[in-house]
């Protein structure tokens, strides 16, 4: 038996959660290798909406467990009220969820420093890697330490109550009793800490090596790498966004995909689908499948345009470059036939229009790689099997 892994290969918020969800029947066992709290996972399903961000994404399939890896940062308060959310839902979190006696966790005095560093960026030098020594050297941070720790204790012992486990030796003894596992990323691969693009990056390895350092399981034990994207692009924050629509027609992908951040609300910059940025994240991650996502976000749309190659120093580019950041990037656009209709309502791939089958085609030939699922709405029964 092998661990399959499934991850973002665009800049995040590509819809891993849902797809982790409608997988999850097909696994024993599925487990978060890499990401914190700022992560949001959204499913969907029966009229109601679900926000994860510490938690595995088969928490509501009975009969699976849910591992927390070594390589997930845990916020005990946060994860107690992602907990209490669960309640209502009668949810018996406590026989699904394992955490990894490794997994790191965020201090109150790590909340104060992200705080004090974002309030006096660049206006003083720390000297000491004591975390009051540190915050003293902030001029005019006030902070009430007493204040978080009693949150933070309770979030303690609500952690304590949960099953913790040595989660390499729990994942390795699986795969020998011959259970299947299913590996979670959080984030997506051009957020990598040494592949993305840096600066502009997250603090961990959103890509399939990161399974192994976030899970302890062997490089020889990865099976499938199932590789999510967006039928467009997008992305939060700042850094380079080669195929980015700082116009109106990026604002109606916003206004249509509902782009906003799951957890922190901000909105995404949207734009056309990035081929030289895939076939790096490809590449990268050893991808077997890929999982088309949001589709009907274009619905509206007459045409839609692909990005296949960059224009960079006057020179036709088909990779992406290291020195993205640093230089100015022409992407160069295919104008391709969309299909204009209301995919929401489809139940079999079989009954898609013309047009979406033959972009979904054409994007298997640049890309070198299957599209097996092509997701039409945010509810789980919105997912199309396409090889069926």
């Amino acid at each position: 038996m092998k661990v399959d892994v499934l991850l973002g290969l665009q800049w995040g918020d590509e819809g891993k959660g849902k797809i982790v969800d409608v997988l999850t029947p097909k696994y024993d066992i599925i487990a978060r290798f890499q990401g914190g709290p700022n992560a949001g996972h959204t499913l969907e399903f029966e009229g109601i909406k679900h926000v994860l961000n510490t938690i595995p994404s088969g928490i509501f399939r009975e009969g699976v467990k849910n591992l927390i890896g070594n390589g997930v940062v845990i916020d005990p308060v946060l994860f107690q009220k992602e907990l209490e959310k669960l309640i209502p839902f009668n949810i018996d979190y406590k026989n699904r969820l394992v955490i990894s006696k490794k997994a790191h966790l965020i201090l109150p005095t790590h909340r104060l420093l992200d705080a004090a560093s974002e309030t006096a960026k660049g206006k003083n030098k720390i000297g000491s890697t004591k975390h009051i020594d540190i915050l003293n050297h902030f001029e005019g941070f006030e902070y009430n330490l007493a204040e978080l720790e009693g949150p933070f204790m309770e979030g303690i012992e609500t952690l304590k109550t949960l099953q913790a486990v040595d989660s390499e030796h729990y994942l390795n003894d699986a795969l020998k009793a011959g259970k299947r596992i299913l590996a979670e990323g959080a984030q997506g691969t051009m957020l990598d800490i040494d592949f993305g693009t840096y600066p502009f990056v997250t603090s961990s390895n959103t890509v399939t090596a990161g399974t192994c350092t976030g899970l302890g399981i062997a490089p020889s034990k990865i099976g499938n790498v199932i590789g999510i994207f967006k039928a467009y692009c997008t992305r939060v924050g700042s850094g380079p966004f080669p195929t980015e629509l700082d116009n109106e027609v990026g604002e109606l992908i916003r206004k249509q995909g509902f782009e906003f951040g799951a957890t922190t609300g901000r909105a995404r910059r949207c734009g056309w689908i990035d081929i030289p940025a895939l076939k790096y994240a490809i590449m990268i991650n050893g991808v077997t499948e890929l999982n088309m996502m949001k589709s009907d976000v274009l619905d509206c749309f007459e045409t839609i345009n692909v990005c296949t190659h960059y224009i960079i120093n006057g020179e036709k580019m088909d990779y992406f470059p290291y020195d993205v950041n640093d230089v100015e990037v022409t992407p160069v656009l295919e104008e391709v036939k969309a299909w204009n209709t209301d995919l929401t309502k489809l139940t079999s791939y079989n009954d898609a229009p013309k047009e979406l089958k033959d972009y979904v085609t054409y994007l298997e030939r640049i890309l070198e790689v299957p599209i097996t699922i092509v997701s039409v709405g945010p509810d789980r029964t919105q997912t199309l099997e396409t090889k069926i």
